[in-house]
């Protein structure tokens, strides 16, 4: 087994970080949180457009990427800000990440309950304070990389990404669940027209029909509202980029998943629970399906591209690959991994599988990838549907 550094949680799970994250239970609460963060060096925040005149279910789904954030194993503590009179209450996504994770320190308070900004933003910024001086102290543990839980994502994809990136991606991602590790294929919208290849991995029939119901239902859901997917999928940059359809761009898309045995389907921001490959119904959209994989669980994600791209999570390293060599030279501030070397040089995917493996074990040590260094926060929520 690879060891790996990192924090041993007290239900068994392992982080690779160990941040204090400030999370707003609705937007009002947003500038506050990032005033919080600002006066914390070493605390991250969140940022989101949700938590209030939302219907039942749209309010539970943005409680539950909210909760994921906060019981991520890459998180030592939360602090959860909310206005007061929203549907997402602080107070009750404080107490489910308690509920769910009763070893980590969870505070909320109401901006209208403390007396305004100013006094919020002190009230939050001693909670924070006392929280990061505790982080501090908590020692490394060794583990391997069966603690991980990889999140596979492509955005801004091109015509190599399928050649070089994708297929690098599912070299790792086999690798991980050999390890007895886990990893999530995401992106429903990108394997429309892979379905029958993504059923055939399934381990029972099942999750083989589980497949066919969220891929293709995806599909009737855009029919339904008299709207054809192409255009928004692939996008303007995927073709400039040379694909030429959603079914093109999904037979790339799936080489990220490797060659392993598919063991569940799960919807969108649900925690993984299985060991091995697990497809999670998210949109294609990048932030939405990051915030949904991190949310789950993931505590490292692998995103490939060949357009460049910048995002990252707050809480969660998000590794940056690009497809060739020119989006590696001409992002070099944003991209960590040219797997463009698979063209040019006649690079194995094993050589580059390597090469993320080698990424990830500097990383539990504490190297910092790209959109870490560049203070990517990026987070989004999957919304069902109208604003009320």
């Amino acid at each position: 087994m690879i060891k790996i550094q990192g924090y041993r949680r007290a239900d068994k799970r392992f982080g690779l970080r160990n941040k204090v994250i400030i999370i707003p239970s609705v937007h009002c609460a947003n500038k506050v949180c990032e005033l919080i963060a600002k006066k914390c060096p070493g605390a991250v925040y969140i940022n989101h457009q949700h938590g209030c005149s939302q219907l039942e279910f749209d309010a539970l789904q943005t409680a539950r990427v909210l909760i994921g954030h906060g019981t991520n194993a890459n998180v030592f503590a939360a602090l959860i800000v909310g206005l007061g009179c929203e549907v997402v209450q602080a107070k009750a996504v404080a107490n489910k990440i308690k509920e769910e994770c009763p070893y980590k320190e969870v505070e909320y308070f109401n901006i209208q309950e403390s007396g305004g900004m100013q006094k919020s933003v002190e009230k939050g910024v001693k909670i924070v304070s006392a929280m990061l001086d505790e982080a501090l102290k908590m020692p490394k543990s060794e583990g391997d990389f069966s603690d991980l839980i990889l999140g596979t994502e492509c955005g801004g994809s091109d015509s190599y990404s399928g050649l070089s990136a994708n297929v690098a991606l599912g070299a790792l991602s086999d690798f991980i669940i050999d390890e007895g590790g886990s990893v999530i294929l995401a992106e429903t919208t990108e394997l429309i027209g892979c379905e029958a290849l993504l059923a055939k991995r399934a381990k029972d029939e099942k999750v083989a029909q589980k497949v066919y119901e969220k891929i293709l239902g995806y599909e009737e859901k855009v029919k339904s509202f008299n709207a054809d997917i192409r255009g928004a999928n692939p996008s303007p940059g995927n073709i400039a980029g040379g694909l030429s359809s959603i079914e093109e761009k999904s037979l790339g898309c799936v080489y990220k998943a490797g060659t392993r045995v598919l063991m569940e389907v799960i919807d969108y921001a649900m925690p993984v629970l299985s060991k091995g490959l697990t497809f999670m119904d998210t949109p294609g959209n990048d932030i939405e399906q990051l915030s949904g994989m991190v949310a789950g669980g993931a505590n490292i994600c692998v995103f490939t591209t060949g357009r460049g791209t910048p995002t990252g999570s707050a809480i969660v390293p998000t590794i940056k690959m690009s497809s060739n060599t020119f989006c590696f030279e001409n992002m070099n501030d944003v991209i960590d991994i040219n797997a463009g070397k698979m063209i040019d040089e006649a690079k194995s995917k094993e050589e580059l599988r390597d090469e993320l493996i080698e990424l990830i074990i500097r990383i539990s040590q504490g190297e910092l990838v790209k959109a870490e260094l560049n203070e990517q926060n990026d987070f989004s929520i999957y919304r069902l549907a109208v604003t009320c």
